[in-house]
């Protein structure tokens, strides 16, 4: 045997949590470690929107709609979402299949991999938390530079 199974949920290694608009530009981002669910991270993500001034009318302070696949389907979740008055669409375990988020759900892939490009974090060197946090934070604020400067 060479080791446990790497598909395995316990596996060692950091993830990089993403809400986007609607074009793909990042609005929030967070790290974790590879053995925490997806699910636990949606909170504190939803909570680092900043917010987004307009062009008409007062600034923006939460989304209006969320889209999640099926790992953010917990009757919690919706509940904090629908009293913070963000309508979500999220598949249900079970009874829904997550190919009709998937027109939603290219956009996430696509910033992940503009992110992937950044050689600094492809593969994760530094030891703290905070500085890997800190180079993506830097990667994101250069991919919204590229698109709003175009």
């Amino acid at each position: 045997m060479t080791g446990p199974n790497p598909v395995d949920r316990g596996k060692k290694g950091s993830k990089i949590h993403l809400v986007t608009e609607r074009s793909g530009l990042p609005l929030s981002v967070g790290i974790s470690g590879a053995n925490l669910h997806d699910s636990q991270a949606l909170k504190p993500l939803v909570r680092g929107i900043p917010p987004i001034r307009s062009r008409r009318g007062p600034r923006r302070r939460r989304p209006a709609k969320l889209h999640g696949d099926k790992g953010y389907d917990y009757d919690d979740l919706r509940r904090w979402l629908r009293k913070r008055g963000i309508r979500h669409r999220i598949a249900r375990r079970g009874i829904e299949s997550s190919t009709r988020l998937g027109r939603h759900r290219w956009t996430i892939e696509r910033t992940m991999s503009w992110l992937a490009g950044c050689r600094r974090l492809h593969r994760r060197y530094e030891r703290k938390a905070e500085h890997f946090l800190a180079f993506t934070a830097i990667a994101c604020s250069l991919i919204c530079y590229r698109r709003l400067a175009k």
